[in-house]
């Protein structure tokens, strides 16, 4: 589906936009997708087991809690994201390997860039309800987002 985001809040008024605090670095500039939602601040040990499941066409939402001592995405966890069928990534944290990412074809939107990974712990939750940037976002719900910014919608939308 081609959109843009500007057009789809025209069209959609009930959809709900992102503050503007991401950056878009992946290598597909649009994507969207219903979404799946992951609490994880420093940890990236559910964000890799997410990724290398099959994302039929999702969004992983991750709130880091905005965390900026830790990249919670790098290269080769977004590679197995776009290998399995992920949509895009959205991170209220920090990632690394943006040269690497930005070829890579996922969506992939963080707060910013931070060269040192995270451990892995095991420490996370999925599937929550979590909220940053003024949205609060919860599975099956739709994200839409390009270089203009973020929208979520409770439904799918069709911009034809």
């Amino acid at each position: 589906m081609e959109f843009s985001t500007p057009d789809l809040s025209d069209a959609f008024p009930e959809v709900k936009a992102l503050l503007p605090i991401m950056k878009n670095y992946g290598g597909k500039s649009s994507f969207f997708g219903p979404i799946q939602t992951l609490k994880c601040p420093d940890d990236n040990s559910l964000i890799k087991e997410q990724l290398n499941s099959e994302g039929n066409n999702q969004v992983l939402i991750v709130d880091a809690e905005g965390v900026n001592t830790v990249a919670l995405l790098g290269d080769l966890i977004a590679d197995a994201g776009m290998k399995n069928n992920w949509s895009g990534i959205v991170v209220n944290g920090y990632i690394r390997d943006v040269d690497i990412i930005k070829t890579l074809d996922i969506g992939v939107q963080a707060l910013g860039t931070y060269p040192i990974k995270s451990e892995k712990r095991g420490l996370g939750e999925l599937g929550i309800e979590i909220c940053f940037g003024g949205l609060t976002f919860r599975p099956g719900q739709y994200i839409y987002a390009d270089n203009n910014g973020l929208l979520l919608s409770e439904i799918e939308l069709n911009s034809s």
